[in-house]
This record gives structure tokens, C-alpha cells and sequence, in this order.
């Protein structure tokens, strides 16, 4: 079934559920197509009742085996950066916009070739990040990349635009602060001369966070 034809993930999402009760409610969603390849669900990590949560994109290769997110390469380098922006690394709740790993594979045992997610996977998957969102209530909201933008950011919003840029929107639970930067990957994905300057951009805009918390 395509993800056009599946109903989304609100079906399963408990109303009013603390994060321990969403994360086990998550394992039995079927609200799109992408828990049938992938090898469980990734929900969350960190601090419940952080002040600053970080959302990705989606669980990578390594997540989508241990169950965690950002625990491979990117994740790494993201806690670097954290660190050194100030923010303190014990007060922050991770999650990703899309709970299942996308992918692809040209056959069993093969490497599976990260995919990123459609409009409609974001879509469907909402229900779990505003949820969870909700019971978390940070006071900053950081979007790693244009997925997680897309989930949380006005429809305008453009990473490589608005980047670093902090504002305030709109929440269940009042108005809270969000900025969106690039996600780490695609730190690593640039090319090593120019790799030092996408790092320190990234750290950059999380400071911008760091300045919101200290007030």
C-alpha cells in the first residue's frame, strides 16, 4: 500500500500521553509504508522536559538498528557541536520528523542507501512529533535540515536562507522559539576543504539557541 492510501499515524497516537507511553505506542504504527522494510521504529532520546529539543530528519543505518537516534557519525558530531555551542548537552531532547528509516537496497545483505523522506512521510508522521512535542515542551526548537523544517517551519522557511535565524510561532502550549540549520550529515557530506566552515556554521546557529536559553 502506498503512503497515499495509508491513513497516517493519528490512529495510533494515544491522546495526552506522556513520552514513554508515545514511544511504545510507536512500534505499532502502521501509518505509512516505511515500517515494513525498516528494522523497528526510532522515536527519541534525551532529556524529557529539555529545554532545547533537536529534530532531524530520520533515523540513518545505524539508529534504525539500535533503536536510538543519532548514534552513528552524524549524531557524534551533533553532540560535538552542542557542546561546544554552550548548550548543555543533559538538557536536550533528539527525535527525528520521520520515525522510520527510508531507504533503499538493491538486494539482501547489500548496503541500504539512505532515501530521504517524501512530503507524504513527513505528513503522516506529524502526529508523533507534535505529540511528542507537547509533553516535552522545550522553550527552543532546533530543525536539523529541510525535513525537519518542513514538519515544524512556516511553509517559506529555507535553510539555506533563513538559517541560524531565531523566531518565535505558535504551540499548544504558547509561543516557543525555533530556528532551523543545516543537519549534520550534511556536514559530512561536504567536501573536506570547505567541511571546517560548515562545521563552525552549524555550531554558529546552535549558539543562536544558546543565547535564547541564557536569556
Amino acid at each position: 500500500m502506498s503512503t497515499q492510501n495509508r491513513p497516517g499515524a493519528a490512529e495510533w497516537v494515544p491522546a495526552e500521553a506522556d513520552v514513554d507511553t508515545l514511544r511504545r505506542a510507536a512500534h505499532d504504527c502502521h501509518g505509512c509504508e516505511l515500517w515494513e522494510p525498516a528494522t523497528q521504529v526510532v522515536f527519541s532520546a534525551g532529556a524529557v522536559g529539555g529545554r532545547l529539543a533537536l529534530v532531524g530528519e530520520q533515523p540513518g543505518d545505524q539508529e534504525d538498528r539500535r533503536g536510538v537516534p543519532f548514534v552513528g557519525p552524524a549524531g557524534r558530531l551533533l553532540q560535538k557541536a552542542v557542546a561546544e555551542a554552550g548548550i548543555d548537552v543533559a538538557d536536550t531532547y533528539v527525535t527525528n520528523a520521520v520515525k522510520h528509516f527510508r531507504f533503499t537496497q538493491a538486494a539482501p545483505g547489500n548496503r541500504r542507501i539512505h532515501q530521504t523522506p517524501e512530503l507524504a512521510h513527513i505528513t503522516a508522521c506529524r502526529p508523533w512529533l507534535v505529540a511528542e512535542l507537547q509533553q516535552v515542551d522545550p522553550e527552543v526548537i532546533v530543525c536539523l535540515g529541510a525535513t525537519a523544517a518542513k514538519a515544524l517551519l512556516p511553509k517559506d522557511f529555507r535553510v539555506t536562507k533563513h538559517r541560524g535565524q531565531a523566531f518565535s510561532l505558535a504551540t499548544s502550549r504558547g509561543p516557543r522559539t525555533f530556528l532551523g540549520t543545516i543537519h549534520p550529515s550534511a556536514v559530512l557530506r561536504t567536501p573536506e576543504p570547505d567541511r571546517d566552515a560548515a562545521y563552525a556554521g552549524l555550531v554558529a546557529d546552535l549558539r543562536v539557541a544558546a543565547g535564547v536559553l541564557a536569556g
